[in-house]
């Protein structure tokens, strides 16, 4: 994938986030993690799957995955309206799980669906996203170990932004770099720009080769910044400067990919990202409350008895 398109994608990414915080404001979406500054780090990496047999698992900061995907956008962002499992459109169909709000949760799942590829020899590679915070959580060495082990087709991205949530990264992750952490495991471990695309996917891409080849898994750190606030009721200005701001400001990956190409094609890009926000807003808008009964479906493949009861219990209320 080229400058241009995967510019475009990051462009997308960046309107969309900036939407999503109005709607928020407007009370639209009830809550939203918003991502500036971290578009690079993400579509460069997605871009890198085979939407044929790979898999993304990503975290509830991981938009600009979702674009470089094609994920139904509505259906994405309907997870934060919380009117469904998981969101309103087809995981199997897009390559992308439903986005975890468990810090770290992805990363053993990713795992798990690694294991199924290798043994059904399909050839396919799981990616993970989670954050520098994330990489402090037991369920995330368990993964990286248990992936080593077995050498499993799948590449561990982190993006260390610099903050997890409030803490900055050298007062939770020991030795400084979550990338040397896999010599620990007998795995590949790289560290990147995350501001630069191309970088990005070029390293993404030779993880993924590497894997789908039986070369096992790969930690990329990829470093960036969290421009914005970690949620919307976050203030980022009680812990960080606004000269550390400012330093990364200069840094934005938009604009370092944006010198690279002509402005004509800024312009075809922007105008894009406009219809599709435009597209995505109204969706949102006008998507109807989901049937109340829907809180008990597929949360098991059998329903257990206590959920049955629960439903008789709500049902009750309801005829009430």
């Amino acid at each position: 994938m080229d400058l241009t398109e995967l510019y475009r994608l990051m462009l997308v990414t960046r309107r969309l986030d900036e939407e999503a915080i109005a709607l928020q404001r407007q009370g639209v979406l009830p809550g939203y993690a918003p991502m500036k500054g971290q578009e690079a780090a993400q579509v460069g990496s997605a871009a890198a799957l085979d939407r044929n047999r790979d898999f993304g698992f990503p975290n509830y900061r991981d938009l600009g995955a979702a674009v470089a995907l094609g994920v139904d956008l509505v259906g994405y962002l309907a997870t934060h309206l919380g009117v469904w499992h998981g969101g309103l459109y087809d995981p199997r169909a897009s390559r992308l799980a439903p986005f975890n709000a468990v810090v770290g949760g992805p990363v053993p799942h990713a795992v798990g669906w690694a294991m199924g590829a290798k043994l059904d020899d399909t050839r396919g590679v799981a990616l993970t996203w989670f954050g520098d915070g994330a990489s402090s959580q037991g369920d995330v060495h368990e993964a990286m170990n248990f992936a080593a082990v077995s050498r499993l087709p799948v590449v561990f991205f982190c993006q260390n932004n610099g903050w997890a949530i409030s803490v900055p990264t050298e007062r939770q992750v020991a030795g400084g770099s979550v990338a040397a952490r896999a010599a620990g495991y007998g795995i590949e471990g790289v560290r990147v720009d995350g501001n630069d695309v191309l970088a990005v996917h070029e390293a993404t891409v030779e993880a993924v080769e590497r894997a789908r080849d039986g070369g096992g898994p790969t930690v990329i750190e990829a470093m960036t910044y969290r421009m914005g606030p970690h949620s919307t009721s976050d203030d980022p200005g009680r812990y960080r400067t606004l000269e550390e701001e400012q330093k990364w400001a200069e840094r934005d990956p938009l604009i370092r990919a944006a010198a690279q190409l002509p402005p004509e094609t800024l312009a075809l890009a922007e105008k894009h990202a406009t219809e599709v926000v435009r597209q995505v807003r109204d969706g949102l808008q006008a998507l109807e409350q989901r049937p109340g009964e829907e809180l008990f479906s597929f949360v098991y493949r059998e329903p257990t008895q206590a959920l049955l009861d629960q439903q008789r219990a709500w049902q009750e209320a309801v005829d009430a």
